[in-house]
């Protein structure tokens, strides 16, 4: 469509110049213009409009070559950008004119140089952010060639880096004004003021006064630890004054309205406080030693009742004796006796957890031991009874539990555990062999009272019946447990003329007869030796079962001393 618009403007420019030249003659016919003027005339004409054509092809031949000259350079230019931007190499379009062809050069020349500019600042302003921070953080530089251009992985990496800079100033703002703010505290608290360079502008307003940098954090955490332990010793000092006063206050037994003022009034910072009780103190001090022989006997009541916590045995609290003893009543023997009870008191709270332990066993194995526990009064047997059960589960894990903590002590302080002068193991297997022992010593009462009994009944018997001798067989009688029995009376008379009759049972078995009456005169001595030389009492859990296994055989012998008898 365009190229026939283009052929009509060329034949209408064709008639334009038709028409033009016939009007000029007619011109020249009107005014009388001769043939040779009319030629040269015409000539005139065609060299004007010849030139003005030339003209005009020139002006486009010009036009042609320097869009050829920019579609070189903007190559030339596409190129280079390409390498120094690390790109592809841009690829042309086919069929293209050459107008075409220069327009899609330049616009791919333009863009480029535009991304080149936005390349260059946005590295020279990540560039300046990455220098400021690593100044703050005394970091290293990300480098990038001098005069170089980033590519878009290198640029994408800048930013990275510097927004995890950013990251981590942020971090550490918050760990230093943390560290800062937490000294503050510590040092408020305590009273204290700043003395170093450091203190100082540690506790300064100005937040930008310190670097973020590792060292700098190191410095306040190393200052913020020391006003710590600086803090935690006076601490310990202000409750070591208060301790000594409160044991005074409760020794000269000072109204309690006054203690409730002076807590009230005490107030202010650690150091403040640490003045306040040691001015207390010193007066609570002064009012001892007026009352000095009170306070002796007071304190020394402490001190049994603190050994007593302990389990100290006698032959432990004797080094102290010649002072615990001495009439010589003097501010040095109150000295000591405040030595040595605050000596036994950092001796239980080091031993608490085994003392606790051993205390714990103690109650139990009471409970376990205590034979009232089942006459069921009340109607209580049935709980005593399940609670016999929790018991005998609890001893022994107790025993293990002790035992564990007793070698780990042993370990960590080097020194053997006693418990009332004993190792711990030897104390509960003494406790458990004295019960077992405490426990025959009893039948062994139980059975001699029994056969006391038997021959004063059976004195009286023969009294009233006159029998002086001989046997005589009675009645068979068969209880609902047993089988037949056939009951037998001998009487004698003794030397003085006194007769005795014994009723005895016989069984068709005569062993059962005879382990009877070897039992019978056995003495409780002799049994709890007997019952060792068989089993070694160690713990809870052996004591039971030797206890069970007695119990089998001590239900045979009762019944058939009980037949005996």
């Amino acid at each position: 469509m365009s190229g026939r618009k283009s052929e009509i403007l060329a034949f209408s420019l064709v008639s334009g110049i038709n028409v033009a030249m016939v009007r000029l003659a007619d011109i020249w016919d009107s005014i009388g213009i001769m043939e040779d003027q009319r030629v040269e005339r015409m000539q005139t004409v065609k060299k004007h409009i010849e030139g003005l054509l030339n003209q005009m092809i020139s002006e486009e031949e010009y036009l042609k070559r320097r869009i050829g000259n920019d579609i070189t350079t903007f190559q030339k230019q596409l190129e280079i950008l390409s390498q120094e931007m690390s790109m592809e190499p841009f690829e042309f379009e086919e069929g293209l004119t050459v107008l075409q062809t220069e327009k899609s050069l330049r616009l791919q020349v333009e863009a480029l140089e535009k991304e080149r500019s936005g390349r260059l600042e946005e590295l020279r302003s990540l560039q300046r952010q990455d220098e400021d921070l690593c100044q703050e953080l005394n970091a290293s530089v990300y480098y990038v060639p001098a005069g170089s251009l980033p590519t878009r992985a290198e640029l994408q990496e800048l930013r990275g880096h510097v927004q995890s800079l950013s990251e981590e100033k942020r971090s550490r703002v918050v760990v230093f004004s943390g560290l800062r703010e937490d000294i503050r505290l510590v040092m408020g608290q305590m009273g204290h003021e700043p003395e170093t360079s450091l203190e100082e502008d540690a506790v300064c307003d100005d937040a930008d006064i310190f670097l973020l940098t590792h060292e700098n954090i190191n410095a306040l955490q190393l200052l913020l630890c020391q006003l710590e332990m600086k803090r935690k010793s006076l601490t310990a000092l202000r409750d070591e004054l208060e301790a000594k006063a409160v044991c005074l206050w409760r020794r000269l037994e000072c109204p309690e309205q006054e203690q409730r003022e002076f807590h009230h009034n005490l107030h202010g910072t650690l150091s403040d406080q640490i003045t306040q009780w040691q001015i207390e103190l010193d007066g609570l001090s002064m009012l001892q030693k007026a009352r000095l022989e009170e306070v002796t006997e007071k304190i020394r009541l402490e001190l049994v009742e603190a050994w007593d916590r302990c389990m100290l045995s006698p032959k432990q609290r004797e080094p102290f004796n010649i002072h615990f003893c001495s009439g010589n009543l003097t501010e040095e023997l109150l000295s000591r006796h405040d030595e040595e009870l605050l000596q036994v008191k950092t001796f239980y709270e080091k031993a608490r957890p085994l003392l606790e332990t051993v205390e714990m066993w103690n109650k139990n194995w009471k409970k376990a031991s205590d034979p009232n526990r089942f006459s069921n009064r009340g109607g209580t047997l049935l709980k005593e009874a399940k609670e016999r059960v929790r018991v005998q589960k609890l001893l022994p894990k107790l025993e293990e539990e002790l035992k564990t903590r007793v070698e780990a002590w042993e370990k960590e302080y080097g020194t053997v555990f006693l418990v009332w002068g004993q190792r711990a193991t030897d104390y509960i297997t003494g406790q458990l062999e004295e019960h077992q022992q405490q426990r025959g010593k009893e039948k062994n009462e139980r059975m001699t009272k029994k056969g006391e009994n038997t021959l004063l009944k059976a004195q009286s018997k023969r009294s009233q019946t006159g029998v002086t001798g001989g046997m005589t067989p009675s009645k068979t009688r068969k209880t609902p447990n047993q089988t037949m029995v056939r009951t037998n009376s001998f009487s004698w008379a003794s030397p003085s003329g006194t007769s005795l009759s014994v009723s005895v049972k016989s069984t068709p078995s005569s062993q059962k007869k005879n382990r009877t009456l070897d039992v019978s005169s056995r003495t409780p001595l002799q049994e709890f030796s007997s019952a060792k030389k068989h089993t070694e009492i160690s713990s809870y859990s052996v004591f039971t079962s030797t206890l069970s296994k007695k119990g089998s055989r001590d239900a045979v012998l009762n019944s058939t001393a009980k037949d005996v008898l």
